[in-house]
């Protein structure tokens, strides 16, 4: 698979498989330092920056733009890490070509929350 970032793609080897996901969509968004940008980028409009958060603006950017991708992606992220299961490789490319070209890019992304309502959001 082409350049993710910020997220990493990866199998889930059988053993450890929760329902049906064969593959984790993950970002350390606490550790990393590449992600640094990035926890700044969220605290400047209202938001947590951790893990929670990511999957929620993910989420709504999914139920606007692709909302039967959520049928097949489950969310277990922490304050450190975001974490999506899903079920193929064909729901992790069709999440990579809505939400990338937002958060691989700090610009697109600081133009997306300047289009938010902090109060729309819990994280």
């Amino acid at each position: 698979m082409e350049n993710t970032f910020p997220f990493k793609i990866y199998p889930i080897p059988e053993h450890l498989r929760v329902d049906d996901a064969l593959f984790g969509i993950t970002a350390n968004v606490e550790s990393a330092p590449a992600l640094e940008g990035y926890f700044y980028l969220f605290e400047k409009y209202g938001f947590g920056g951790g893990g929670p958060s990511w999957e929620e603006h993910i989420s709504t950017i999914l139920e606007e733009e692709a909302p039967e991708l959520l049928d097949h992606l489950t969310g277990y992220s922490t304050a450190a890490r975001l974490l999506f299961y899903a079920d193929s490789e064909a729901t992790v490319r069709a999440f990579m070509r809505v939400i990338l070209p937002i958060f691989a890019d700090l610009g697109k992304l600081n133009k997306y929350f300047s289009q938010t309502d902090s109060s729309d959001f819990f994280e």
